[in-house]
């Protein structure tokens, strides 16, 4: 069975779906603040508790924060005159990368076997 013209639509409209998200979460910087952030405080943390475990300036982490929360990993609440950023708990996003992946592989698994004479090894 190879793969639709249906299947590669669905596929392409994924994709662009999940591009906020591919983006925010490719970059090396935002990946180690969602690492930090899964070993922090569930209440969230503020701007300067990233930077003073990074080597970044706060309005860089405020930066990578609004990507963060732009692709619907995190979240942020107001006290005071205090910011916190904690990870979304509902992450919806990530079940729609998840979904993409699912089927990326799905046509990955359909996709013609490129091992024959037809294609010989590099």
């Amino acid at each position: 069975m190879k793969n639709t013209r249906e299947d590669i639509q669905r596929l392409e409209k994924e994709l662009r779906a999940c591009q906020k998200i591919l983006t925010a979460i490719g970059d090396e910087t935002r990946q180690h603040l969602l690492c930090i952030m899964l070993q922090g405080e569930c209440s969230g943390s503020r701007v300067i508790e990233f930077a003073e475990k990074t080597n970044l300036s706060r309005p860089a982490v405020s930066h990578h924060m609004q990507i963060l929360k732009d692709a619907g990993i995190v979240k942020s609440r107001k006290e005071s005159t205090c910011v916190y950023y904690y990870l979304d708990p509902e992450a919806s996003e990530i079940n729609n990368l998840i979904a993409l992946f699912t089927d990326i592989k799905k046509c990955m698994e359909k996709a013609p076997d490129r091992k024959g004479d037809d294609f010989p090894d590099l």
